[in-house]
């Protein structure tokens, strides 16, 4: 066989030497500029790492962990909200059976991140120290569980549908029932009210913007109109003013014995706010559809319902996830605005921790540091589930 028929491979993709060579040392400026990079790297690294670990002062993080938690949660019922991450962690691990992917990682750093809790040198109880332990355990519980005859999608998102009024039945209580009394929401603060405040902001209004999003494009003259108004109206305010108007305004024309907890006028706040922005997300998803595709649904005689679930809106969601994730991650930053209706939220507690001992007033680096990161452990999350959503749909390729 010459030369000229032999199968032509494409080349070996370099070493790691070879790209050094290429990309950091390939001309004497590129020397010079990585010599830079590296030495500034080095000593801002170290002052970091040893401000850290020698300088800092995190006391008031550590002996306020609960606080930051669960706020004023009553303490002989925390086992509620342990409960209920575990419920979690078991349902990450049979998606993760299930679906595998992206889950498998959330369900991976979930059982690490219990596992990282029962070994902290810090003062932690016994109960707290064998739920970081039973967190993994449960993961792997839920794995095997995926593997039999239940590991179907079908029992997969019945199990999370019915989870979440497992755990709302748990953090709220039951009326009646001795061992699960009520708990007001007033109680609840920190990491576990800002969790929830976005969860339930991005659940419910994802589905409202779609309706917004279609309703606009109608040509239903009345609902369109309706969906616009209360989108460039939503969109004209900030979210300080819509939270005030569901706290404040809100019970001034609801009749005299109906009371709408305030968390959950929060909550409705936030959800209509975010409804109004994912709506104009998923109507430019919605314009970039060409008209040809329609022409050709109904061409093949499928109706204006099924031309638009099963052909347009699919395509529209895909191209504007990325709009729809930083939607999302503004939404879950937006819950420390919470605190102007009164609710304690995260951000709150760490202010509330700093002026509780007047020798922590200088220590708010730490402890806005602290929040910082939780903050974004949970943002960089849904980042990387949208960047391996993508990739997986094939957004942006042909």
């Amino acid at each position: 066989m010459n030369a000229t028929s032999a199968i032509r491979r494409p080349p070996a993709p370099p070493g790691a030497v070879r790209w050094i060579k290429k990309n950091l040392l390939s001309t004497w400026y590129n020397v010079l500029l990585t010599l830079v990079a590296l030495i500034f790297v080095f000593f801002v690294s170290r002052g970091v790492l040893r401000w850290v670990f020698f300088t800092a002062n995190w006391t008031p993080i550590t002996s306020s962990l609960k606080l930051f938690a669960v706020g004023q949660f009553p303490p002989d019922q925390v086992w509620r909200v342990g409960t209920a991450v575990l419920l979690v962690s078991f349902f990450f691990g049979l998606s993760w059976r299930v679906w595998g992917g992206t889950v498998g990682t959330f369900a991976l750093a979930l059982a690490v991140g219990g596992a990282a809790v029962a070994v902290l040198p810090f003062e932690l109880s016994s109960g707290v120290r064998l739920w970081g332990v039973a967190n993994p355990l449960l993961v792997g519980v839920g794995y095997l569980v995926g593997r039999t005859s239940l590991g179907k999608p079908r029992w997969a998102a019945l199990g999370w549908a019915l989870s979440f009024g497992g755990t709302t039945a748990l953090l709220t209580g039951v009326r009646g029932v001795s061992w699960l009394p009520r708990v007001e929401t007033g109680l609840w603060g920190g990491l576990l009210l800002t969790f929830l405040l976005a969860l339930v902001g991005i659940v419910a209004s994802f589905p409202i913007g779609v309706l917004l999003a279609l309703g606009r494009r109608s040509s239903l003259p009345v609902l369109k109109l309706f969906c616009t108004l209360f989108i460039e109206i939503v969109r004209g305010v900030p979210l300080v003013t819509i939270l005030f108007m569901f706290s404040v305004i809100l019970p001034l024309f609801l009749p005299e014995d109906v009371r709408v907890d305030r968390v959950l006028r929060a909550m409705m706040g936030m959800t209509l706010f975010a409804a109004a922005y994912m709506a104009e997300n998923i109507r430019g998803g919605l314009q970039a559809i060409p008209s040809g595709q329609i022409e050709a649904a109904k061409a093949v005689g499928l109706n204006g319902l099924q031309t638009t679930v099963l052909i347009v809106l699919p395509q529209a969601l895909r191209m504007v996830i990325p709009a729809i994730v930083g939607q999302f991650i503004a939404l879950f930053m937006d819950t420390t605005l919470a605190v102007i209706v009164g609710l304690v939220e995260l951000l709150q507690i760490g202010r509330a921790v700093i002026q509780s001992n007047p020798e922590w007033l200088m220590l708010d680096m730490e402890v806005y540091l602290f929040i910082g990161a939780v903050f974004w452990v949970f943002t960089y999350a849904m980042s990387y589930a949208s960047q391996r959503l993508e990739q997986t749909l094939g957004v942006g390729r042909r």
